[in-house]
């Protein structure tokens, strides 16, 4: 089955009514519900790769853990991810040393090809059957760029200490004519089959995994899970974005929504590489929005090409008059002209990234709390940004000294960003307007079936949903997290808010965090269940 197969969002599933290749090409993971209270010396929240790395090293350095998942393994960012393994980062190095300096932009290459080389090596370790292959990367230019980019950050990554080289052409992409950056041992792998593995491994060591548990009311004592209390010693929370904190690490990083395709293309046309272009300097968004390719394979015949971006911040696809649905076409014809060889396409999903402000992730504790930890901002490094999460917080706990600890601690100021940070603030308030703006339809009666939308209704603002038995779906478009009003996602039927991030199914049920709680049903009646009261 392809994700072209339309379904409604299954929220233990993943988080979209599209789903990635590797939900698809996979049997859900899924263990025990939590049905009882007990206690526990380590609660992991959260079953993508930053919970089970966590859960795997900590189980390696003698602790016991548990670990709880509000749907099935990976059915949260890491099932949506593209699984680029690598030490090239988003934010460029060079940018790193302009925002810290160039030792700790050295540690940040250094801990992210760290994480590359233990993932290696726990597959091989484990026995882990995922497709692992490791193959090189290339960076080169957006069509907005100029050379001076690369030129700045392959000096930036020699003074990092990466073995990066400078080409004169881009490696199998005919139309990239310009020079480019090379990242040798780069890696990628099928990421449900990794989480499968360590899953499987975490359950061998004797860690406890449950999922469809859905952990509530987090504080320093455990966590409400399924209504049951599980008391821990030490709470790690791998959310995507924190679910424990209702402030203060929602002002250090932004949602943004990105988009990827998977198109058919024969075996032997492409080598297994990964590709990214320098971003759209023109964009409106501070992340400059950039293009990312690898391939994996499919089946005997073909290899799936996989190619992702169109970035914009969630909830605001309509800021730059190109909706959801769209960007998938802006993304195909990117993708047709720079690889003609692609036939069908076969898949497309859309993932959520926090952006941290200043450029690198937060692991550590929780601002203002002892025994809580957070692993977040992952910006589009999830794979390498999750393990790292795992490896750091265990050293924390088991008290083990670590080089990395301070560089991503979650408590760190960064003062060279403030630009940045008042104009991301600045967008956040600029959404309040739509509290007194009007809804995207006047009525539900406008919708048809499979469409949804958000109503003014006096000071009231109504998410309506018509469902393909033409049944009204209608809750707040409040979201409960702070108040955002929700934004209709045509492509992923979801309502999305485009303060924070939270987004939310037809049917009012929270499927991405920051907001904890589901929103509020409301009585609404459309034309025909009018004219009936009306006929009685």
């Amino acid at each position: 089955m392809s994700t072209l197969d339309k379904n409604p969002i299954d929220s233990n599933r993943t988080s979209g009514e599209n789903l990635s290749y590797w939900i698809a090409s996979s049997k859900p993971i899924i263990f025990e519900k939590v049905d009882k209270s007990f206690q526990t010396d380590i609660l992991i929240i959260g079953g993508g790769i930053s919970g089970l790395t966590a859960a795997y090293c900590l189980l390696k350095a003698g602790h016991k853990i548990t670990l709880v998942e509000d749907g099935f393994i990976g059915s949260g960012e890491s099932g949506r991810t593209t699984a680029h393994i690598t030490h090239a980062l988003d934010d460029f190095y060079y940018e790193l040393e302009k925002i810290f300096n160039e030792e700790k932009a050295a540690l940040a290459a250094n801990s992210h090809s760290a994480a590359i080389e233990w993932i290696n090596k726990t597959i091989e370790l484990e026995k882990i059957e995922c497709n692992f292959k490791r193959v090189d990367g290339y960076l080169f230019l957006h069509a907005t760029d100029t050379k001076e980019t690369l030129d700045k950050e392959y000096a930036a990554t020699k003074r990092a200490g990466l073995l990066t080289e400078m080409l004169s052409k881009v490696p199998a992409i005919e139309s990239e004519n310009g020079w480019c950056i090379k990242y040798p041992g780069q890696a990628q792998f099928h990421i449900m089959h990794y989480l499968k593995g360590l899953a499987d491994a975490i359950v061998k060591m004797g860690g406890n995994i449950f999922t469809e548990s859905k952990a509530e009311h987090i504080n320093k004592n455990g966590a409400k899970v399924n209504e049951f209390d599980i008391a821990a010693n030490h709470i790690i929370v791998a959310t995507n974005t924190p679910v424990n904190d209702v402030l203060t690490m929602h002002t250090k990083q932004w949602p943004y929504r990105t988009y990827v395709i998977g198109a058919k293309i024969k075996k032997g046309k492409l080598p297994y590489s990964l590709w990214w272009d320098t971003g759209d300097h023109d964009s409106k968004w501070i992340t400059q929005p950039y293009h990312y390719v690898r391939l994996e394979e499919l089946d005997e015949e073909y290899d799936l090409l996989i190619c992702g971006g169109e970035d914009h911040k969630t909830g605001q696809a309509d800021d730059e008059d190109i909706p959801e649905e769209d960007r998938y076409t802006k993304l195909i014809g990117w993708t047709k002209k720079r690889f003609p060889a692609i036939e069908d396409i076969v898949y497309k999903w859309s993932g959520q990234v926090m952006e941290p402000v200043d450029s690198l992730g937060f692991i550590g504790k929780n601002p203002g709390d002892d025994n809580i930890y957070i692993i977040t901002g992952d910006s589009g490094n999830g794979m390498t940004h999750g393990t790292l999460g795992g490896m750091i917080i265990s050293d924390i706990i088991t008290g083990k000294e670590n080089q990395w600890m301070d560089l991503y601690s979650p408590s760190r100021i960064t003062l060279t960003t403030t630009d940045d940070y008042l104009r991301e603030v600045g967008n956040m308030t600029a959404q309040l307007v739509d509290w007194v703006s009007q809804g995207d339809i006047k009525d539900a009666e406008e919708l048809k079936p499979g469409e949804g939308g958000v109503i003014s209704s006096g000071l009231k603002k109504i998410a309506v949903y018509r469902d393909e038995h033409n049944c009204i779906h209608a809750h707040t478009a409040v979201c409960p997290h702070l108040g955002g009003i929700l934004q209709w996602n045509n492509e992923e039927k979801s309502f999305d808010c485009p303060m924070h991030g939270s987004r939310f199914t037809t049917e009012g049920k929270v499927i991405n965090g920051p907001a904890k709680g589901d929103l509020k049903k409301i009585e609404i009646k459309d034309e025909d269940e009018k004219a009936t009261d009306l006929n009685k």
